[in-house]
């Protein structure tokens, strides 16, 4: 029988261990970090203080910039103390913490894009109908159900992954907690929780993506053999564009990292996956939206006079 030993405490080992890099990084990933809270919070202010945005849409998008801003909160700071501080220790305590609040606000963000699909295809599918079918309290609904869900989901992991016994080595070969660095690291028998990881995770990860390919498919096949017309069909896309490109941009690097088996010599290469979905795509998400949407970039204009003719 192993020698198992309990475990007070991981290290985190981070994104390199080359000294010269790490101020540098600090300085790439503290102005990734601040442009992520600023333009999130804009999007979020935005939506709150526009009447004009008090649609199903743009609800779903002011959840959206709050999960962003949330869940680069979960890793972003430590890996930020990591980067300047010789001691890279996390307690065993809030290290699944970490893995619980990030797997909460991931999955509730594949989830909530899962809803956003659903919502604009009811709004160009079934536009004389869809205040009514999206009305505000469905929506609260429908918000709450995938948090919830998305809490619970985490909380399975974070218990499941807190029962194994760990000995040896704990330095985690990661920036942040993630469950299958921890499981490398664990004694005994982790098949359930590999289970887990790729079933649970799995169906909740891609019932949202074949959901979002469903809608989008179902909107170009109806648009097309409704109006047999170039242009309406391309004006349906612009506005499915926005919701698409955050689709792609958090579903590759995730499906890579979780389908892949983990392994010793595939840690350094999800931990830069990591980076993509987890620091890299929560700060695009509010570029995407601004920019392509013509509302928003109007509601942002309308504040930004308001705030100058005050002055």
């Amino acid at each position: 029988m192993l020698n198992q030993t309990s475990v007070n405490e991981f290290f985190l080992l981070g994104v390199t261990d080359i000294h010269e890099l790490q101020p540098l990084l600090f300085i790439l990933f503290l102005t990734i970090y601040i442009c992520n809270v600023a333009g999130n919070g804009a999007i979020l202010m935005i939506i709150i203080s526009d009447p004009r945005l008090h649609s199903p849409m743009y609800f779903f998008l002011g959840n959206l910039s709050c999960l962003d801003i949330c869940y680069s909160s979960v890793t972003l700071p430590k890996m930020l103390e990591n980067l300047v501080s010789s001691y890279k220790a996390i307690s065993f305590l809030g290290c699944i913490s970490q893995l619980h609040f990030f797997h909460f606000l991931g999955s509730t963000e594949a989830l909530l894009l899962g809803v956003m699909a659903l919502d604009r295809f009811v709004a160009i599918c079934k536009p004389l109908r869809y205040t009514v079918i999206m009305n505000h309290w469905l929506c609260i609904q429908m918000a709450s159900t995938v948090w919830v869900i998305g809490f619970f989901h985490a909380l399975l992991h974070s218990i499941m992954t807190s029962r194994l016994n760990f000995c040896g080595s704990n330095h985690i070969h990661h920036f942040f907690c993630d469950i299958k660095p921890l499981l490398e690291l664990a004694c005994g028998n982790v098949d359930l929780n590999q289970w887990l990881l790729n079933t649970v995770t799995g169906t909740i990860a891609m019932g949202p993506f074949f959901l979002t390919l469903f809608s989008y498919f179902y909107i170009l096949a109806y648009l097309f053999y409704k109006t047999h017309s170039c242009s309406v069909l391309q004006k349906a896309l612009s506005t499915c564009a926005s919701h698409f490109m955050v689709v792609i941009l958090l579903y590759v690097p995730v499906l890579f990292t979780y389908i892949c088996p983990a392994s010793g010599s595939s840690m350094d290469q999800d931990a830069v996956i990591a980076i993509m979905y987890s620091v890299v795509t929560p700060v695009l998400n509010p570029l995407i939206y601004t920019l392509r949407n013509r509302e928003v970039k109007q509601a942002l204009s309308r504040v930004i006079r308001r705030k100058l003719s005050h002055e």
